[in-house]
């Protein structure tokens, strides 16, 4: 029976480059799981390969159909943006693991869908200055930055990453990402260990 291997941390922290390494290298043959998001896409983003790009319609007509299983919404400086996974067929744990990637709420719904048992998490943490020089030079990066959103999501984090929460969801093991190649090994490690 497979596992969910499941990624999350704060902004910035590196979660994504540890997701896409993870994905590419896929030393555990891991299936990725592809949440839905009703943001705009972002330059360099592709539909269906970080994101299935969406808009507040297709999230309503899911959530009717009874198809999501978890799902966050965010009041933007753009407006209102969802993130949410959908049973869609992509999960089959009877026939192998997957990776996916989100937030500690995200992973405590996923975790109560699926069991707890089925549940591999990866918390990524990083030190906040690096992270918001990190988010700043992302940022930057776009052809429209967006530098309220940036600021309102690292603010927001220090919310939904409290200490409490982290407790109350179980999660033990933490990855510190100071060093990319040191605590993606780390991670191979446990994950390997979880997976037996």
């Amino acid at each position: 029976m497979g596992k969910i291997v499941y990624l999350m941390g704060k902004s910035s922290t590196g979660k994504d480059t540890l997701y896409k390494r993870l994905v590419q290298e896929n030393p555990f043959d891991l299936k990725r799981i592809i949440s839905y998001t009703t943001r705009p896409i972002r330059a360099g983003e592709e539909n269906g390969v970080e994101y299935y790009f969406t808009d507040e319609t297709g999230f309503q007509e899911l959530l009717a159909a009874g198809k999501v299983i978890e799902h966050r919404g965010y009041e933007t400086y753009h407006g209102l943006w969802r993130y949410f996974t959908v049973d869609d067929g992509q999960v089959a744990l009877e026939k192998q693991s997957y990776i996916a990637i989100g937030t500690l709420q995200a992973y405590e719904s996923m975790r109560d869908h699926f069991g707890k048992e089925k549940m591999v998490p990866v918390l990524i943490e990083l030190d906040d200055g690096e992270r918001l020089q990190r988010a700043l030079d992302r940022e930057k990066a776009q052809e429209s930055p967006k530098y309220e959103e940036m600021c309102r999501r690292f603010l927001a984090d220090s919310a939904d990453f409290a200490e409490e929460k982290i407790r109350r969801a179980g999660i033990g093991r933490r990855f510190y990402n100071g060093n990319l190649e040191k605590c993606l090994e780390e991670i191979r490690m446990y994950i390997a260990e979880q997976l037996v």
